[in-house]
């Protein structure tokens, strides 16, 4: 029977982790043989000492020692270092087995503990079934799996592909290895990099490790500290260390430490925040990228009722109500009305960490998937945090997409079911930006994903304009000539964006420089605004805003032009228009 930790000064281990009590329960029922044991398997586990004292092991250790606890036969087999075993005397038995003449013709030692997987299987196949009579239990450990079963379409797998994937199903299915105690485990990080024929076999049991939680952080903190091995700012205590750490594990801690104490360089917030997003990033290798902002909402012109709801929603993560926090936010609006900015200025508000998911999707078969699981259980780890998903109707796409083998069809359910798992509600923040909400699928905005359904537009009141003015003024650091703008509007009839207007500031601050002046003038400002021309494109323009008007949850939100403008004629411009612009219409 599985060991059960008992360690005096550590509570979250006196029994075995939820991952390892799943697998010690579906080992004792004597129903499946084979597992998958992936997620956060590079990573360091508490193993037990003696007198209450405990170390950190790898997990191949964790299974032999701490599982399995070291008894009768347990072997390990990766493409690169072989077959090899847990102690001296089981590689002993193993030997003296082959040069019986019971396993292969070469007895020397580079052929019975060979890296070749088709040779290697073979040979354990016939050790294992040999010691069956004996009643002895054997626990086979593949490491690195996805090298023996790659994720990959049936006729694209090799010969040697295609006896392993075989074997392991048959293995998996084979009575005598159920009732013999034979036990098969695969170690991978993400199940979409495995064969999907032996990762959906009824037979197979997979086994989730997570990334370790705060309590385990503090732990192993504090078992660094009493090694000498950690080197603080005085101003920041280990509890507040192992909260801020959320999304690491403990080999990225180990690494952040060890680096510390090198340089001689005490760990404060600042080098804690830098590292780890550097650290972050570097795991989720180029698929995510961290959002910083050096605003907060305070730096939002007009939008008053959107601020308002930020504002609101800032409040109840702080006083830690995530349970009143809507899953997501679907934010919509015209090109140029900083939908993005007011995102990273809700991060900069609430102080929670905001990223974006760069380009996931590879055109290899089965690494879209995996590097999508990647970024979700990094998403997991890093909680509370939000995810800003600009463009979402072209990057999210929908359920019905064709050409990539059903791979955009499988991301996107797992997106709407990872969106839709209310025990992260508050803890991951949706944010799914675009200017043509009519596009993004239904199922990814009802509720219980994107809940709240927010839209922003253009300055339509003149106050509105003059307030976005000196909003980027002190957003852009600009130093201008004071200067009526109010004049200056009303005179060019200038309509615009947020974005035209800074462009617009951009190009006069330019023209200022190559005058030698200090400042802005309001010749340079003048000036800028006569040539400016604003990009035309007045039928996308009105369709983006027909669209976000539509998909609007609150009539305060609406300009004053659309509000008293019915559903039905509503609905009806949007289709004349797209018509127009040669878009397809649903009848």
């Amino acid at each position: 029977m599985a060991e059960q930790l008992i360690l005096k000064n550590l509570p979250f281990i006196r029994v075995l982790p939820a991952w390892a009590q799943e697998l010690s329960y579906k080992y004792l029922s004597k129903t499946a043989n084979l597992y998958i044991i992936h997620g956060n398997i590079m990573d360091f586990l508490p193993h037990k000492l003696n007198e209450g004292e405990f170390n950190f092991v790898k997990i191949q250790n964790y299974i032999s020692d701490v599982l399995f606890g070291n008894r009768d036969i347990i072997v390990f087999y990766d493409r690169s270092s072989g077959i090899n075993f847990c102690t001296p005397d089981m590689k002993q038995d193993y030997i003296q087995f082959m040069k019986n003449g019971n396993g292969s013709e070469d007895s020397d030692e580079e052929a019975i503990f060979t890296s070749n997987p088709v040779k290697a299987f073979r040979l354990l196949e016939k050790y294992f079934y040999s010691n069956i009579p004996k009643k002895m239990r054997i626990v086979l450990i593949i490491d690195y799996a996805e090298t023996i079963i790659p994720n990959a379409e049936i006729s694209h797998y090799s010969e040697e592909d295609r006896f392993c994937l075989v074997t392991l199903n048959r293995w998996a299915h084979d009575p005598i290895f159920t009732q013999g105690d034979i036990s098969i485990i695969l170690l991978t990080e993400n199940l979409g990099d495995l064969s999907p024929r032996l990762v959906r076999a009824p037979a197979t049991i997979k086994v989730f490790i997570p990334i370790p939680d705060q309590v385990v952080r503090r732990s192993f903190l504090y078992f660094l500290e009493r090694k000498d091995k950690l080197l603080m700012d005085e101003r920041l205590k280990i509890e507040d260390m192992a909260k801020i750490t959320s999304g690491l594990n403990l080999v990225n801690l180990n690494q952040l430490t060890a680096e510390s104490y090198q340089e001689c360089r005490e760990i404060s917030h600042e080098y804690l925040r830098q590292k780890k997003k550097e650290i972050i990033e570097s795991e989720a290798v180029g698929l995510l990228e961290f959002i910083e902002s050096e605003h907060d909402l305070s730096m939002v012109s007009g939008h008053n009722f959107v601020r308002k709801r930020f504002k609101s929603a800032a409040k109840a993560i702080k006083s830690g109500r995530f349970d009143v926090l809507p899953m997501g936010y679907l934010i919509a609006g015209p090109v140029g009305t900083g939908k993005s900015f007011m995102v990273t200025a809700f991060a900069g508000e609430i102080g929670i960490p905001i990223v974006k998911f760069k380009n996931f999707r590879s055109k290899w078969q089965g690494v879209t998937e995996a590097n999508f699981e990647k970024c979700l259980n990094l998403l997991k780890a890093m909680a509370p945090v939000g995810v800003m998903i600009d463009e979402a109707d072209a990057f999210l796409g929908d359920r019905n997409q064709d050409g990539d083998s059903g791979t955009s069809n499988r991301i996107f359910a797992q997106v709407a079911s990872f969106m839709g798992n209310t025990e992260y509600r508050g803890k991951i923040i949706w944010f799914l930006i675009t200017c043509r909400p009519d596009l993004l699928p239904i199922d990814l905005k009802r509720q219980g994903r994107a809940e709240e359904h927010l839209a922003l537009f253009y300055p339509e009141t003149i106050e509105e304009k003059e307030h976005l003015f000196k909003t980027l003024i002190r957003k852009l650091d600009l130093k201008i000539q004071k200067v009526n703008i109010i004049d200056l509007f009303r005179r060019y009839k200038f309509d615009f964006s947020g974005a035209d207007l800074e462009s617009v500031l951009i190009r006069a601050k330019f023209l200022s420089a190559m005058k030698s002046h200090i400042f802005i003038t309001k010749g340079d400002l003048d000036e800028t605004i006569r040539d400016f021309i604003p990009p035309a494109y007045p039928h996308e323009i009105e369709l983006q805003n027909l669209v976000a008007v539509l998909e609007c949850t609150s009539r305060e939100m609406v300009p004053k032009r659309f509000q008293n403008l019915e559903r039905g004629k509503l609905v009806s411009e949007i289709k004349q228009l797209k018509i127009l612009l040669g878009e397809k219409v649903s009848l």
